[in-house]
């Protein structure tokens, strides 16, 4: 549909940016913090830094939040550190680590910026994984006794949580991810038990939010896109279907809905993959009730079908990894899509699509809290000239206004990232925020902070309200 006139942004609207704990804090064994999943690697991608300095977040912060300020942020969406919390995940509490969050939450609101709270990104303590993770039952407790304590501690402060980041990429990607390491033949068994367990753990968080703080609002965070099917042939079409509901619908149909997509469990059952749900699960997942959706997105997938082909790969943009599912999809190239430096798909208008699938299909407000280009920035007489990085978020921008005029309820954009980060697949060398920092993959160098370009337009388009991108 083409517009005449495009709706502008709402005067409210949520201005951000985002960060993750284990990409950017560092700091990783002092004032108490446990060790997390990501803390224990030791297989890194070649010539990739680990996340042990990261951007040293946590001796930057005042520094970075009034970077942000200057920005003009409404808003920060960042993550706590389970293991800076409870450093075992599930023992004692941590108060240095209760403490820097307050810090961190309070220098936000003294600069007028919203903090947007990450209660899981990707860094599931080491004590617990040794336990066996997510597959354990006793996880679920363990992330509600975190979330207690967040909620608690934080939830006067705290407007919105955000519960679990991209619970479908590390279902569908863990072991890259670092999530987790099961790699067999009861893969898919076991990582579903795995999602199940997720599913139940955020149910239960949500409602002990709104039982806690009430005055906060909470939702889930998957990594959603939209899927095309390659061709116009039927059998795409239907492989595009099946990808949709297993890497999209299975999350948010359950954060919603509080019941298993069809056509997902549906595969489960193909792949002997059927999860053990146990008394009292269901009544559980009914009562979660977010107060919104949040996603993630980078770019769409491209699907075909799949005659039963073991060797099949995912060339869909998915993070860039290999995944087929025999007799399911196929993961095949889309020809008309720009790609960046790292070879992601750039796809602004299937940001809108993706957008209205949601809306069309939920009918709750949406919040974008990741969306952003990878590049290898160069620092040239203390700034970068990232017109690159501009031109991908006009573009996008663009799209949330064609579908605010559409009627998709988006009230917030937190692209990635606030400041550069360790990259969980490509390390320092792929940047993505507003602001530089001063180290390589090995060489910390005076870790000092440059705006680059996109910095300051941000900040115009923020002082604008959106105003200054068409």
């Amino acid at each position: 549909m083409r517009h005449s006139n495009l709706k502008g942004f709402p005067k409210d609207f949520l201005w951000s940016a985002s960060t993750s704990a284990y990409q950017v804090e560092g700091a990783w064994n002092e004032a108490g913090k446990g060790r997390s999943v990501q803390d224990v690697k030791t297989s890194y991608p070649e010539g990739t830094s680990d996340f042990k300095v990261a951007s040293d977040h946590y001796h930057h912060m005042e520094e970075d939040i009034a970077l942000l300020a200057e920005m003009g942020l409404k808003a920060y969406r960042f993550s706590i550190a389970w293991t800076r919390i409870i450093p075992d995940g599930d023992g004692e509490i941590n108060k240095e680590g209760v403490k820097f969050y307050h810090k961190l939450i309070d220098e936000c609101l003294k600069h007028n910026i919203e903090p947007i709270v990450t209660m899981y990104h990707f860094d599931l303590p080491f004590e617990l994984e040794k336990k066996g993770g997510w597959s354990s039952r006793a996880t679920i407790d363990a992330f509600l006794k975190f979330s207690k304590v967040l909620f608690e501690e934080y939830g006067s402060k705290v407007k919105y949580f955000l519960t679990i980041n991209e619970q479908n990429m590390m279902i569908l990607h863990g072991s890259v991810i670092g999530t987790t390491a099961e790699e067999n033949d009861n893969r898919w068994k076991i990582a579903y038990q795995q999602n199940h367990h997720m599913l139940v753990a955020q149910a239960k968080a949500m409602e002990l939010c709104h039982t806690i703080c009430p005055n906060s609002k909470i939702g889930p965070a998957p990594n959603i896109s939209s899927v095309y099917p390659a061709s116009s042939k039927p059998e795409d079409y239907l492989a595009a279907q099946n990808f949709t509901a297993i890497r999209n619908w299975l999350y948010l149909d359950m954060a919603v809905f509080g019941r298993y997509n069809a056509t997902a469990w549906s595969y489960f059952e193909e792949i002997d993959a059927v999860p053990k749900i146990e008394e009292g699960d269901m009544e559980a997942l009914k009562n979660a009730k977010p107060d919104f959706i949040a996603f993630n997105y980078y770019s769409t997938a491209t699907v075909k079908a799949n005659n039963y082909d073991k060797n099949a790969k995912d060339l869909t943009g998915d993070q860039q990894l290999a995944l087929g599912e025999a007799g399911v999809f196929e993961g095949a190239k889309n020809p008309n899509l720009e790609k960046t430096q790292f070879g992601w798909e750039i796809d602004p208008i299937g940001f809108r699509i993706t957008l209205r699938e949601v809306y069309d299909r939920y009918q709750l407000p949406i919040i974008i809290t990741e969306n952003g280009l990878g590049a290898f920035d160069k620092l040239e007489d203390g700034t970068v000239h990232d017109a690159y990085r501009i031109e991908y978020y006009k573009k996008h921008l663009h799209e949330i206004k064609e579908a605010l005029t559409d009627g998709v309820k988006v009230f917030g954009y937190s692209p990635w990232s606030a400041i550069d980060l360790v990259s969980t697949h490509q390390g320092v060398t792929k940047r993505y925020g507003f602001i530089y920092v001063n180290r390589d993959e090995f060489d910390l160098k005076d870790l000092k902070r440059y705006k680059k370009d996109s910095f300051h337009w941000y900040k115009k388009t923020i002082e604008e309200n959106g105003g200054n991108i068409e």
